[in-house]
């Protein structure tokens, strides 16, 4: 099996591409190759699929070996993957997601390459009990969660995937390793969740650490910067275009006002390619 190593600002892929179907073992498969000390090393398994519906398809599984909804990081490498590769020259595409449908990416090119990509994320899901949360109210804003003997409050948001997000004082301090996994799998979530730790610097920029649902801690989560930004314009705490400062770097975020969608833009880059025998 062939296959490339990618990163969007830090949160890593092994993207796989020429498969027709997603394989039946690709759980495994993931759960084998993201490993990071017997494997390739990665946060997720990406398969770059063909499309009745859309130029490609992609589907991610988790390094645990559960499949997600979406990933916005994800979907911008796939976006570098096809143009780089001279698989098509279109800079407007198409791309088929399990949760969020036919999304629309806009291609920056120079020299060549592709430089950052801009991806229509498709409205947000507020209705607690779509996102899913056992809340039956719209929005889940500022609701009580309380885990081993603390109390958070957090406003849930899907966009495509399930995510909540808190805020706390410093996000980039955060023991992300202590609150995360107790969040993830609490009774609130019947099918868990991404937590995002966010701080609000100004009225433009957030500080933001998360943990995502099954694969723990990330340097980046599209979706949840997007998360995190729907959540701070509904709690009245930023405006509708923000920078969404993650660990690895950030992500340009806008929720529009005229057509209720989320945009997001930022890189993508290759590491390296390999065959495994």
């Amino acid at each position: 099996m062939k296959f490339t190593k990618m990163h969007g600002l830090g949160n890593d892929f092994i993207v796989v591409h020429g498969e027709k179907t997603l394989p039946a073992d690709a759980g495994e498969r993931a759960v084998r190759l993201c490993n990071r000390y017997f494997g390739i090393g990665a946060d997720g398994l990406v398969y770059i699929l063909p499309s009745e519906r859309a130029d490609y398809r992609m589907r991610i599984i988790n390094s645990d070996g559960s499949e997600a909804e979406q990933c916005g990081n994800a979907i911008r490498c796939v976006a570098k993957y096809v143009y780089d590769k001279g698989l098509t020259n279109k800079t407007e595409l198409t791309i088929e997601t399990l949760g969020a449908g036919v999304q629309t990416l806009l291609l920056e090119v120079s020299g060549g390459t592709v430089s950052r990509v801009t991806v229509d994320m498709g409205e947000p899901i507020l209705r607690g009990l779509d996102v899913p949360t056992t809340i039956d109210a719209e929005p889940v804003l500022d609701q009580p969660v309380e885990v081993d003997g603390r109390e958070f409050r957090f406003t849930a948001v899907s966009m495509g995937n399930p995510h909540c997000v808190i805020y706390v004082d410093n996000a980039a301090g955060f023991d992300l390793a202590k609150w995360g996994p107790l969040l993830e799998t609490h009774p609130l979530f019947p099918r868990k969740i991404n937590v995002e730790f966010a701080t609000v610097k100004s009225r433009t920029r957030v500080d933001m650490r998360v943990w995502e649902r099954g694969a723990g801690p990330t340097l980046a989560c599209g979706t949840g910067a997007c998360a995190t930004l729907v959540s701070s314009v509904l709690n009245g705490l930023t405006d509708r275009k923000a920078v969404i400062s993650l660990a690895g770097g950030d992500l340009e975020i806008e929720w529009k006002e005229d057509d209720n969608r989320v945009y997001m833009t930022g890189p993508a880059a290759f590491v390296y390619e390999g065959t495994l025998i």
